[in-house]
């Protein structure tokens, strides 16, 4: 419970304490019995019923037939007597075998609601019956019970959702509106008591306890009703509850990054539903979308989201459809709630530039509208594969800047006056770690299917170059050719630095970069087989494993990346004390007969530095060094004296 609803709830309860004290000591101050042994009786009566109870539902708590007491007691008795009824068959209820342990807070509470509610009722039947019919009657009752009815279960609807953190009309609706039927039955059977004891005697009115009885049977099984459906609404939640957690599942083992954001983007939504006061079905809605929203990148080839680059326009329009393919696939589920409008518009933009359908302003669900806004600020200030995380601080005022252009500004106001206070939080959940799937398991057994195996090639996804570069990719396309023909001789004395440092040569003229590095795979771990420019020595400690990182993508996938960043190359900055003002990677895979023994990369200080045109005269210069290295690897084998002369050759470079 927060600091502020604790007090609420405190001054609460002082509150009805002090009414209740005020009703209690005002009615004993002109103590009076008309004939004690009938209140003793009653009194007897009202301590046997208090057994005779049943659990609220939704909620921690009791109710008890008690209040037919305090109706016979307001037509049959002095205020006083009334009020005492109250008083012991709460005392009784509370202590004749409780379900749990009860807190004195609780019972001060109870006793109090108790005799508020009855005074009120007690003078609510004295007025009516005075000033309105000039005498007792069937109105004045049913003005009483109603008025305990309505003072009884407000108190305690609020003192539940102040405790609870639970709307208070929610609290009433679900666990006291369905007694009012109740009350009005025991309004008819304290009028029946009454009528006996006006023409038979009070004793006859004892007559009224198997009445009694039946009422708390009929409470017992309508309450178990009531509880059977809330426990098949239950099981129906947690079936949900599993998918979603299923399918969160299905995106974690598709894509690594994404465990801990999801579960930080729940939480900075979850508290955004609050302030923006969503209904509790858009909140469970926004509840399951901010962990399902990309179960859509399933249908993203692997290397598309992995990579750790700008996604060229091919690869972006296979990405775009990962809203789509997860509104259809969450259709498939059924969920009580509107999730689907989420996940499909959570890429859409405030001002109508998003997609998959262009939607604009206030026609975006505002489910999607938090989520989108959330999503990008955790994505910002968190490390992704293509680069290093942003502070907070700045990671919020790039959202902040979209305010009104990408995300909904009333939204951004809120994220932005709570974002620390919401960062905190989210760090102070546990973490859960996802259950390990058998992704790197080897299957043994099984057959070629009948179909047979296919050979496939994987086509260029890259442009044709520019008309006016077509002479430096004929230079290109010939330097290649040098290459590949000079690895076929390498066998006989030459070895790896030689074709090497005639690669950096040849490139140098061609694509202009600050740094080169050349890693060789050696196993399933690139190792830098030869470094030249700025930060030679940083590139030459690195060890990047086959599928981390930018290059390691590149080897994994045997794809290109343009304009990547440097800084995501494992190990490359992680020692506070380097520094490398490289902004920009161009890096493709060396092939060999069979597979990527290699990755060629390049590096410059600028943004955006190297161009597609770039791109095509790299891949056409290392088609023929992927054969020519392979072929040195087999003849000369993996020598100390090929990486010491590679080092050597490497700092001559640097010097240079």
């Amino acid at each position: 419970m927060s600091w502020a609803r604790q007090i609420g709830a405190r001054a609460y309860v002082a509150g009805m304490g002090a009414v209740a004290l005020v009703c209690f000591g005002s009615a004993f101050f002109f103590w009076h019995s008309s004939d004690p042994v009938k209140f003793v009786c009653y009194l007897a009566a009202v301590i046997l019923a208090s057994s005779l109870k049943v659990s609220l539902p939704s909620i921690e708590g009791t109710l008890s037939v008690n209040f037919l007491f305090t109706l016979i007691g307001i037509l049959e008795m002095s205020l006083p007597e009334t009020l005492l009824l109250g008083l012991v068959s709460t005392f009784a209820q509370f202590y004749w075998r409780p379900a749990r342990r009860l807190k004195m807070v609780q019972l001060v509470f109870n006793l109090s609601q108790v005799t508020v509610s009855s005074a009120a009722a007690y003078v609510a039947y004295k007025l009516v019956s005075t000033f309105v019919l000039h005498g007792p009657g069937p109105l004045a009752l049913l003005v009483a019970a109603i008025t305990h009815f309505a003072c009884n279960t407000t108190a305690m609807s609020t003192i539940i959702g102040l405790t609870e953190d639970k709307p208070v009309s929610k609290v009433w609706t679900e666990s006291y509106l369905w007694s009012f039927p109740y009350y009005m039955v025991g309004a008819a059977i304290a009028g029946l008591v009454s009528f006996l004891n006006r023409h038979i005697g009070w004793q006859a009115s004892l007559l009224v306890l198997p009445p009694i009885y039946l009422m708390y049977r009929s409470y017992r099984l309508y309450l178990g009703k009531l509880e059977a459906e809330k426990q098949h609404a239950e099981k129906v939640s947690g079936l949900h509850l599993r998918t979603i957690e299923a399918l969160a599942l299905a995106i974690e083992a598709k894509d690594q990054t994404t465990g801990e954001h999801l579960q930080r983007v729940r939480v900075y939504a979850m508290e955004l539903a609050r302030d923006l006061g969503l209904s509790e079905d858009e909140t469970e809605a926004l509840r399951a979308a901010s962990v399902l929203h990309d179960i859509g990148k399933l249908a993203v080839p692997e290397h598309i989201i992995s990579k750790p680059g700008k996604l060229t326009p091919e690869e972006f329009e296979k990405m775009k459809i990962h809203p789509i393919v997860g509104a259809e696939i969450l259709e498939q589920v059924d969920f009580p709630y509107p999730v689907v409008p989420i996940v499909r518009a959570h890429h859409e933009k405030w001002n109508g530039s998003g997609y998959p359908n262009g939607l604009e302003g206030e026609a975006i669900p505002i489910g999607a509208r938090i989520l989108a806004a959330v999503d990008c600020l955790d994505a910002l200030a968190s490390d992704r594969q293509y680069r290093r995380a942003l502070p907070l601080e700045e990671a919020m005022a790039k959202v902040a800047s979209e305010a009104g252009i990408s995300f909904d500004p009333r939204v951004v106001g809120v994220l932005e006056r709570r974002y620390v206070e919401l960062e905190k939080l989210a760090n102070e959940q546990p973490v859960q770690a996802p259950p390990k799937l058998s992704t790197d398991v080897k299957v043994e057994r099984g057959l070629a299917p009948d179909a047979g195996f296919a050979e496939s090639e994987t086509p260029s996804v890259y442009e044709t170059p520019a008309k006016g570069h077509l002479d430096v990719m004929a230079v290109a396309r010939q330097e290649a050719q040098a290459l590949s023909e000079f690895g076929v001789k390498l066998g006989t004395g030459l070895n790896l630095e030689d074709t090497l440092s005639l690669l950096a040569v040849r490139v140098k003229r061609l694509v202009p970069h600050d740094s080169m590095a050349v890693y060789v795979v050696r196993d399933k771990v690139l190792v830098p087989e030869f470094v030249s420019g700025e930060n030679f020595r940083l590139f030459f400690s690195l060890r990047i494993p086959i599928g981390e990182g930018l290059s390691g993508w590149v080897a994994q996938n045997s794809k290109p990346i343009l304009n990547g960043s440097p800084s995501v190359e494992p190990g490359y900055l992680n020692d506070p004390s380097r520094f490398s003002t490289l902004r920009s990677a161009l890096a493709v895979p060396l092939e060999g007969g069979v597979s990527v023994v290699g990755v060629l990369a390049l590096y410059r200080a600028g943004a955006d530095a190297f161009t597609r045109d770039d791109l095509s005269v790299l891949q056409a210069m290392g088609a023929g060094l992927g054969l020519a290295i392979e072929n040195v690897l087999q003849h000369a084998g993996k020598s100390s004296g090929v990486r010491t002369s590679a080092l050597a050759s490497a700092a001559r470079a640097g010097a240079d």
